[in-house]
C-alpha cells in the first residue's frame, strides 16, 4: 500500500479554473486537468522565477517532490497547448496557506 500523499501548501487558488482554445464551444473540446499544486508550482518557477529548492521550501515539500509536480504541470499545460485541448485547474493534493492553517504555518526546512 502506497504512503498517503502529503498536502502540498498552496498561497491561494486559481483565478479562472478553465483555459480554453477561442472560438470552440467547451462541449466540442477535450480537455486535460492541471491540479492546484501543479499550478502553484509553475507561478512559483515560471512566474516568480525562484529555484527548485526555495520553491519546495514554501510549497513544504521535498525539492524531489516540487520538481516532479513542476514537471507534471509542465507537460499538461505542453500537451493542451500543442493539441488544442482546454485546461481545468482542480483537484490535487493541497492546502491553502491562511489563517488558522497549521500546516502551512512555519517551515518544515530551514532556508538557508
Amino acid at each position: 500500500m502506497p504512503r498517503p500523499r502529503k498536502p502540498r501548501c498552496v498561497q491561494g487558488g486559481p483565478m479562472a479554473n478553465i483555459f480554453k482554445p477561442r472560438g470552440i464551444p467547451t462541449t466540442e473540446l477535450e480537455e486535460v486537468v492541471l491540479p492546484v499544486e501543479g499550478l502553484e508550482a509553475l507561478r512559483f518557477s515560471d512566474l516568480e522565477k525562484l529555484d527548485q529548492e526555495t520553491a519546495a521550501i514554501r510549497m513544504k515539500v521535498s525539492r524531489q517532490t516540487f520538481g516532479r509536480v513542476l514537471a507534471q504541470a509542465r507537460g499538461v499545460v505542453a500537451e493542451a497547448l500543442v493539441t488544442g485541448k482546454m485546461i481545468r485547474i482542480q483537484g490535487g493534493s493541497y492546502t491553502l496557506a491562511g489563517i488558522g492553517n497549521r500546516s502551512c504555518q512555519g517551515r518544515c526546512r530551514k532556508e538557508e
